[in-house]
């Protein structure tokens, strides 16, 4: 098939952070206040960019970001001020010009606490939507298994 990108069996690419529950992030019952997961979701998104080469730094190095256009959280059970929390990251291929990512949350009993997902789109530094996959991104794919040629 030449011309056309062939994509493999699902390939889960995921990475495993830690994050220590700060004083800040909780309400007056001692629990994390439950906007805070967005941002534990961005701590994790974070770490898998750096680990797996696809960074907001990485992005912009081509002229590109990737803002959220949607986001959803399930939440489980509480985190409370003091703990440390695994956040999985695992990003969900798609043959459409985003970024789909599933996060898992975890107390220090690795109890899962909180589930979500975000989705991200690409735009050029000037502001104009990517339709296609940018080719930065596609290389990327290529790079960690997820399409043959």
């Amino acid at each position: 098939m030449k011309g056309k990108m062939r994509y493999k069996d699902h390939k889960e690419i995921s990475h495993t952070s830690e994050i220590r529950v700060r004083f800040v992030e909780t309400d007056p019952l001692g629990i994390v206040w439950h906007g805070n997961y967005i941002q534990y979701f961005e701590d994790g998104r974070e770490a898998f960019g750096r680990h797996h080469g696809v960074s907001y730094l990485d992005q912009k190095k081509h002229n590109f970001s990737s803002p959220i256009v949607k986001s959803s959280s399930e939440h489980k059970l509480p985190l409370r001020y003091g703990d440390v929390a695994t956040i999985k990251t695992i990003y969900k291929d798609s043959p459409a010009a985003k970024m789909i990512f599933e996060y898992e949350i975890f107390n220090p009993k690795g109890e899962l606490v909180c589930k979500g997902e975000t989705v991200q789109v690409f735009l050029e530094l000037g502001g104009e939507l990517s339709l296609t996959i940018p080719q930065f991104f596609m290389d990327w794919k290529k790079k960690v298994g997820l399409i043959n040629e």
